[in-house]
């Protein structure tokens, strides 16, 4: 499965609007919903919430990457923001976060969605890979970015 697949450029927010981590994963929800990738907003937005609250999705490197199962939904989708900003994300390393991958996806698919986020986490500890994104200016450079470095990373591999 590639990003490439579950992502297009209407689902890239550049920037979030938010500066709270809360309310960076509300903003995204709030933006996939209105997008009409999902259904039911507020279940969707309390699992990622709820699971949040077991663990910082702060990964590390700048990166954040909420997501959560929940009815609503049809398949996987994943959504990317970029901040204007640091964002305390509550993160593993102790450093702000800039780049918040946020992935949804129904209950009944959970090696689809554990394998979306192996993908998410293998390319962002690519240091070249996250400097790129925070160089665009666009959802649609954004969409490049990814769909380079995949074709690069993961088709040589």
């Amino acid at each position: 499965m590639k990003l490439s697949e579950i992502m297009s450029d209407d689902m890239i927010i550049i920037p979030l609007r938010s500066l709270d981590k809360e309310d960076i994963i509300e903003e995204m929800v709030d933006h996939l919903y209105e997008k009409k990738k999902i259904g039911n907003r507020k279940k969707i937005l309390q699992a990622i919430l709820d699971r949040e609250k077991v663990m910082s999705t702060g990964v590390g490197y700048h990166v954040a990457i909420p997501h959560g199962k929940a009815e609503g939904v049809q398949d996987i989708v994943a959504s990317l923001g970029i901040t204007q900003g640091d964002v305390d994300f509550h993160s593993i390393d102790n450093k702000p976060v800039r780049l918040i991958f946020l992935l949804v996806g129904p209950p009944d698919k959970t090696g689809p969605h554990l394998k979306a986020l192996s993908r998410i986490s293998r390319l962002m500890h690519r240091k070249e890979f996250r400097t790129k994104l925070l160089k665009s200016k666009t959802p649609r450079e954004v969409m490049d970015v990814i769909e380079q470095e995949e074709e690069r990373y993961f088709e040589a591999n």
